[in-house]
């Protein structure tokens, strides 16, 4: 959008005409309002942008259909020049083929397709009313009412010129007769009565009027797009005068942001669009007692009942103040709005005038994005960030780990997910018309998607919906279409309804990452492996819940499919996965389950309290669940899992990266922006899915437990140390061979405590040397090392009896680490 500049914000407000409130559509559904149908077509007018056309807001929906519009607002009109003689009212302007349509009306309640005559020559009539009001220099159709107007109009039909008809009816022939021939000309093209015979709006720029015109002014192109083939910064230019540029930018920096934030700042710093419309009596309340029938049938039909004067149309436009947003930024210094992202800056924004913003940094996230000036430099820092993606993508995910401005989410996901590229003409080369086999099932699932939301809830919502899943299902012909692929959708559609190729493009880059083969036809093992995982993710944080949703038979088959197919989107509404997906992108792969057992662990009271059937009844009606607490634990049981412990056979496999030292990655061991790290010969192993079955705890990979335990080598035959500086968490290795085997060559640190001795008939574990060292680390990550897998695997199932939380067994046990060297053998005592 264009920047405000001098221009203002205005509202008015009109009402849709009601529906019956007892009648259903074919679905069984109630019909939709038509209201929320006004709502979902009047979207795309927001992306109509051009210097010289005042900018479309936003719309909102108020009570009994009421809505009201929110636009540039300029207070001088063609009006006011026309009434000083240096036009816009309706119906007067209305074309006679929209005019001759009337009111349209459903007579059987069910929907069905309206005709569409109004459309560009329609416009180009309605110029044609305006130029010639302007040129004559009064207003048409004074002295006729409104249905004496409309009859005039379509009585034009039988006349040869319409042009001069008009003329001779306001008497202004002989003005007219004195235009230019050229202006005459451009007059009756455009009151051509016939839509056949009048010229397209592109045909009448070919005019010569607009021939001789057009280059007094500087044709306007349109910005490229953030996601699009063509250079951004191609058509950059800079005003001639460049000390008058920074005389105005030092009287309104707020001027120069676009209208869209202006407005979103207007709201945050307490803009009411009702209460303006209600000070100015555009809105009036009455008692209701007033508006009481005098006579009412038993069917519920009413008489009696005088017109409401406050449903009538008005089409005043009442200005919005901007002084209580300019009040409450004035302590915003100028160098806020123009951020130098090359400096070395803290994660938290600042101000030279107080230290407001860095302690609002710290609130809780929903205050966060209620403060008017918090979000003021949040908004403009991401602007200039996402402006020169992707070269600051990394900046980008830097400060998304603060928080996300909820005005830049949907561009800042696509950022995260790396979204690159001429989406729009991918999107545009993909066929969503010809019917397909989905097609059936994705128009049962749409009416059912978050329709508490008005926006996906709308008639445009479902079109939009239909193409994005449809083009999806269409561009990805080795996978199929599953139930809760709407509802994965939904998040991206609504962040970016007037951009459906960017919905796409963000949906796509997101199942690869997060749902890799979920959904290929046959997603059994997928499924399966992915819900053992799991399973073996709520052991490890939490023994005593795992041991009790074991014994009464709760597994998350049951209960997490639709969790994890929906990335959540199913069982939450759409305001706690924005939250939520903030974070989620900038994890990896293994991060839902770490959302998952965060879940678990909020409902863990009442899961432990209760048995099979109650678990049921309460996972039917998911209770509400404290999103920002869901986050926290989350990032907490991420970076307490090592990164091997969530391995999946069927996960993405990792992209292949331009280091070929084949060293690490030196990003933070616990941090939720390591990616999926590269196979290697010290890397997990697969296994049959029986076998992960039989295991309760996860298996870690011999590269992991290097790098928990910090061994670094100091020669090719010398004994390993450890690293001087420890940033992770304590960690403790149970070495369960006979000891002869331990002495041979052990983990160094390690500690030994024999399978075959180690736990009581019972199932008490055998009170020995080790067993103090072993509960003093409890809490703490415990790796099984062994040789013989069934043993590791029926000792960590043994610890998560008695509670013990994060255990996790070697993979490949002792012997994945005899060729690197890093045993240590004992001194021998002399």
């Amino acid at each position: 959008m264009f920047p405000l500049e001098d221009a203002e914000m205005g509202a008015f407000t009109f009402f849709a005409s009601a529906l019956p409130h007892d009648v259903c559509g074919s679905n069984g559904l109630p019909l939709t309002p038509n209201s929320i149908k006004i709502l979902g077509r009047f979207q795309i007018l927001k992306t109509i942008t051009h210097p010289r056309l005042c900018q479309y807001v936003d719309i909102s929906r108020g009570k009994h259909e009421r809505l009201v519009v929110v636009a540039e607002h300029c207070e001088r009109s063609l009006e006011d020049l026309l009434r000083e003689r240096k036009p816009v009212r309706y119906p007067s302007y209305l074309a006679p083929e929209v005019i001759a349509q009337g009111i349209f009306k459903t007579t059987d309640h069910m929907p069905s397709k309206k005709p569409l005559p109004s459309g560009p020559k329609s416009d180009v009539w309605s110029l044609g009313i305006i130029l010639f009001e302007l040129c004559v220099g009064r207003k048409l159709f004074q002295s006729l009412d409104i249905s004496e107007r409309l009859k005039f109009l379509l009585t034009l039909d039988c006349v040869d010129d319409t042009l001069i008809v008009l003329a001779e009816e306001h008497g202004c022939l002989d003005i007219i007769k004195e235009l230019p021939e050229t202006v005459i000309d451009l007059l009756k093209k455009c009151l051509t009565f016939h839509p056949s015979k009048r010229p397209t709006p592109n045909e009448l720029m070919k005019d010569k009027v607009f021939s001789e015109v057009s280059p007094l002014y500087t044709p306007f192109t349109k910005p490229a797009s953030l996601f699009s083939s063509s250079l951004r910064c191609a058509d950059l230019t800079l005003p001639e005068d460049i000390s008058q540029l920074c005389k105005d930018l030092n009287s309104d920096y707020l001027s120069e942001r676009s209208i869209e934030e202006v407005y979103y700042l207007w709201c945050l710093a307490g803009g009411d669009l009702e209460k303006e419309l209600v000070n100015k009596e555009i809105i009036r309340s009455k008692p209701p007692i007033c508006t009481l029938p005098n006579f009412l049938f038993e069917d519920g039909e009413s008489f009696g009942q005088g017109r409401d004067r406050s449903s009538l149309l008005d089409d005043t436009t009442v200005t919005l103040s901007l002084c209580q947003l300019r009040n409450r930024l004035k302590d915003v210094g100028g160098e806020a709005f123009y951020p130098l992202l090359e400096d070395d800056q803290s994660n938290l924004p600042h101000s030279n005038s107080n230290n407001e913003l860095s302690a609002a940094a710290t609130l809780p996230l929903i205050i966060r994005e209620k403060d008017t000036e918090y979000q003021l430099n949040r908004i403009i820092l991401f602007d200039r960030l996402l402006k020169a993606y992707p070269y600051k993508k990394n900046q980008i995910w830097k400060e998304a780990r603060v928080d996300i401005p909820p005005l830049m989410r949907g561009l800042t996901w696509a950022a995260l997910l790396g979204v690159e590229g001429d989406i729009h003409a991918k999107y545009d080369a993909i066929d969503k018309d010809t019917p397909i086999p989905t097609d059936r099932q994705i128009e049962v699932d749409i009416p059912r998607c978050h329709q508490y939301d008005e926006l996906l809830s709308s008639p445009e919502g479902h079109a939009k919906f239909r193409r994005v899943l449809k083009a999806w299902v269409v561009s990805h012909p080795d996978l199929v279409y599953w139930q809760g692929l709407d509802s994965l959708c939904a998040p991206f559609l609504y962040l970016n309804f007037n951009n459906e190729a960017l919905a796409y493009a963000c949906m796509s880059a997101f199942i690869p990452k997060y749902l890799y083969n979920f959904f290929l036809k046959d997603n059994s093992h997928v499924i399966q492996e992915y819900l053992t995982v799991f399973s073996q993710m709520i052991a490890f944080h939490d023994p005593e819940l795992s041991n009790h949703l074991n014994e009464i038979g709760f597994i998350p088959d049951l209960y997490a499919i639709p969790w994890f197919l929906t990335m959540f989107t199913h069982v939450f509404p759409l305001h706690k996965i924005f939250h939520l997906w903030d974070t989620l992108l900038l994890g990896n792969s293994s991060f839902p389950f770490c959302i998952g057992v965060a879940i678990l662990q909020q409902l863990r009271d009442r899961l432990l309290a209760n048995g099979f059937n109650e678990c049921i009844l309460l996972f039917s009606d998911l209770p509400e669940i404290d999103i920002e607490r869901c986050v926290r634990e989350s990032i907490n049981l991420f970076c307490w899992t090592p990164k091997s412990a969530t391995y999946r056979q069927h996960a993405q496999p990792p992209k292949p990266t331009s280091d070929s030292s084949g060293v690490r990655s030196s990003a933070p061991y616990f941090s939720a922006e390591c990616p999926d790290p590269p196979k290697t010969d010290l890397s997990r192993e697969s296994i049959p899915l029986n076998d992960l079955k039989s295991e309760v705890s996860p298996r870690i990979s011999a590269e992991d437990l290097i790098d928990l335990c910090e061994l670094t080598m100091t020669g090719h035959f010398k004994t390993p140390t450890k690293k001087t500086k420890s940033s992770k968490p304590k960690l403790l290795v149970v070495d369960i061979r006979n000891s002869e085997d331990f002495i041979r060559g052990h983990i160094s640190g390690s500690i030994n405590i024999p399978f075959s001795a180690a736990f009581t008939a019972e199932g008490e574990l055998t009170q020995g040397p080790y067993t103090a060292m072993l509960q003093n680390f409890k809490g703490k990550v415990i790796v099984i090392v062994g040789h013989v897998a069934k043993h590791t695997a029926e000792f960590a199932a043994h610890l998560v009896k008695m509670k013990y939380p994060r255990i996790c067994i070697l993979d490949g046990g002792i012997n994945k680490i005899k060729p690197t060297g890093l045993l240590t053998v004992p001194s021998p005592q002399i």
